[in-house]
């Protein structure tokens, strides 16, 4: 069944929205704060999100950063009082993938959410990431590498993830960590390192090809040696 997150701090408004989604057959789930939305956000596994843009505790742009600079695409439609042609295009840079201003109309609202699901099916078909022998699927969150099947943690395969899309292009440690862990990230500065040594223990260890590369000085690339 498609999942629906709606974080919404207008009880009303999350009330009515839950119910409508459910009676044409999703599940729709409710989150009341920036906080509860952004945390179900991340560690549970959504269709599409309804994402209000003033909530109390963390804003709804806010979370939409967090998620896109984390690899996440998970289409979002930003709910907002708000009307101003900034405030949209604000929304549409950060990654949103439409914008709907309150009041609205629920078969609009309705129509908005089959068309964004409709995008994200095309789109999951093009999730597969390859290099060399290596194969990541963004859908199913399998990696597999001459055909042997590669287990990751989340954010090993989110750092996987993100060293994929920029293939061939030379990262910089700031750069992962601001994209994979977020710019808010408070820990240990060497993780990147860490982590790189775990992907390439998982990755590398049974082939004679390094796909992950140190650029001395500079970062990590991700590339296919020929």
């Amino acid at each position: 069944m498609t999942r629906i997150l709606i974080v919404e701090d207008e009880t009303s408004i999350a009330r009515v929205l839950a119910l409508e989604l459910k009676h044409e057959g999703y599940e729709a789930v409710t989150a009341k704060t920036g906080d509860e939305g952004l945390m179900r956000a991340e560690s549970e596994s959504w269709d599409l999100l309804l994402l209000d843009v003033m909530l109390p505790e963390r804003s709804g742009m806010d979370i939409l950063r967090r998620l896109r600079t984390s690899g996440d695409s998970t289409p979002v439609i930003m709910l907002t009082a708000r009307d101003a042609v900034l405030d949209k295009v604000s929304g549409l840079d950060q990654g949103a993938n439409d914008y709907v201003t309150k009041p609205f109309d629920m078969e609009e609202l309705l129509a908005r959410v089959r068309v964004c699901l409709r995008q994200r099916d095309k789109a999951v078909e093009s999730e597969v990431f390859t290099v060399a022998d290596l194969f990541a699927n963004l859908q199913t969150r399998q990696v597999t590498r001459a055909g042997h099947l590669i287990e990751l943690t989340p954010r090993e395969f989110d750092l996987l993830i993100y060293l994929l899309r920029n293939k061939d292009i030379v990262l910089t440690r700031d750069q992962l960590l601001q994209n994979v862990w977020g710019f808010d990230y408070v820990g240990e500065t060497n993780v990147v390192d860490v982590y790189i040594r775990y992907l390439r223990q998982k990755i590398d260890r049974n082939s004679k090809a390094t796909l992950i590369q140190t650029v001395r000085g500079v970062g990590y690339v991700l590339r296919e040696i020929t």
